[in-house]
């Protein structure tokens, strides 16, 4: 097993509506200073920084990173879909528990736009082109917009293999709602009722309502990273670690089995939590808190069961039993999740280990997971990839 890597700082900052959001620049050095705060560090201690953002031109990490000084060092800029910030983080923990660097910045930034995301250059081949030619075999409504026959599709998938209602995604969407009632940084705090969600717009006719959809928010976070005898010498909390993380991208998956739940990253999911219970030891069920990539929530239920929270098929029970929230098994997305917060695509990744590492901290207030010493993190991007990320509270 890697080296246990130390979270010395977090610092994100309250997602905004699209028409509301501040410049990806003012943002993101919000949040890089945030974080140099709640580390008890000066910009000259990083030795390198790691910087994710899908919508923005070459180099926006150097035009954001400069805001916090200008020292030579190494800024590498990321872009891996939805999963860019915690890809930004991955490849940050990779450089201290390799041994290139004790210090290390990943932030995660995005300016977005109102409305559904697409794709910017139309006069080029999609990533996207064999996903859309397995989702059109598999769901059709080409007439959809992407995400929602995607993610969608995923959830009729379940609902046709296993009979799972429509109102247990309303549940999983409520849930969001009154976790997002204690958070600060969320831009939904209003709780919602199962019968809310369903009484909602149909985005697809038995399949989604529009509030079971996460809206797209400008946004920005960060985190420090360091080894642990970089963090003793400098007098750094030392509390929160990373202790496993695992990233995967699509696998060959057989045509005569595949459904919209591979097409959409289950697998990737399913292979990346597997390698980091290995590394570990750890049992999904010892985990006390979770921060997974609920961009809709049939993508949430469909991930409890690749992250091993329970059994194929069970995850309608595990909803109805109130095993994902306060008193149950394990409480999924305190923060509200992206369900609540909304989706700045670089940004969230990051916000994710925030959240967690005030968990661990026995610092969220109202949210706090009573307890907590084990967090895992899940965040996804179409195209693909997956991150799945084990924090341990180690003192």
């Amino acid at each position: 097993m890697s080296m246990q890597v130390v979270v010395a700082g977090v610092g994100a900052i309250p997602f905004r509506k699209p028409d509301a959001g501040d410049s990806y620049v003012r943002m993101g050095a919000e949040a890089i200073a945030l974080c140099l705060l709640d580390a008890g560090l000066s910009y000259d201690a990083i030795q390198q920084a790691y910087a994710g953002y899908v919508y923005g031109d070459s180099c926006a990490g150097q035009r954001v990173v400069y805001q916090a000084g200008m020292t030579a060092i190494p800024i590498f800029n990321v872009n891996n879909n939805c999963a860019t910030g915690s890809t930004a983080l991955f490849l940050a923990r990779q450089a201290v528990a390799s041994g290139a660097v004790e210090c290390a910045l990943a932030v995660g930034f995005e300016q977005m736009r109102p409305g559904a995301i697409g794709n910017v250059f139309t006069d080029r081949e999609s990533p996207f082109d064999l996903f859309d030619q397995e989702a059109g075999r598999l769901a059709g409504h080409t007439e959809l917009p992407i995400a929602i026959r995607y993610f969608g599709g995923a959830g009729l998938a379940h609902m046709r293999q296993y009979g799972t209602r429509l109102e247990t995604f309303a549940s999983i969407r409520a849930k969001a709602s009154r976790h997002a009632e204690h958070n600060p940084m969320a831009i939904f705090r209003r709780p919602l009722s199962v019968e809310d969600v369903m009484a909602s717009p149909m985005l697809w006719d038995g399949v989604m309502t529009r509030l079971m959809a996460c809206p797209p928010t400008c946004g920005a976070a960060a985190s420090i990273l360091c080894s642990p005898a970089f963090a003793h010498r400098h007098g750094l909390d030392m509390s929160v670690v990373i202790s496993a993380q695992v990233m995967t991208t699509d696998p060959a998956i057989d045509p005569a089995t595949r459904d919209m739940r591979d097409v959409v990253g289950a697998g990737m999911a399913r292979m990346a939590a597997r390698q980091v219970y290995d590394q570990t030891g750890i049992d999904p069920r010892d985990i006390d808190v979770i921060e997974l990539h609920d961009c809709f929530a049939h993508n949430e239920l469909i991930t409890y069961e690749a992250l091993g929270l329970c059994g194929p098929g069970d995850a309608e029970r595990l909803v109805s039993d109130n095993d994902n929230t306060y008193g149950g098994a394990v409480v999924v997305n305190p923060s509200g999740g992206l369900l609540s917060k909304g989706h700045p695509l670089g940004a969230t990744g990051l916000a994710q280990c925030a959240e967690l590492t005030a968990q661990l901290r026995g610092i969220a207030g109202a949210r706090q997971v009573e307890g907590a010493r084990l967090a895992l993190q899940h965040n996804l991007g179409l195209g693909g990839a997956c991150v799945v990320t084990l924090f341990e509270k180690v003192s």
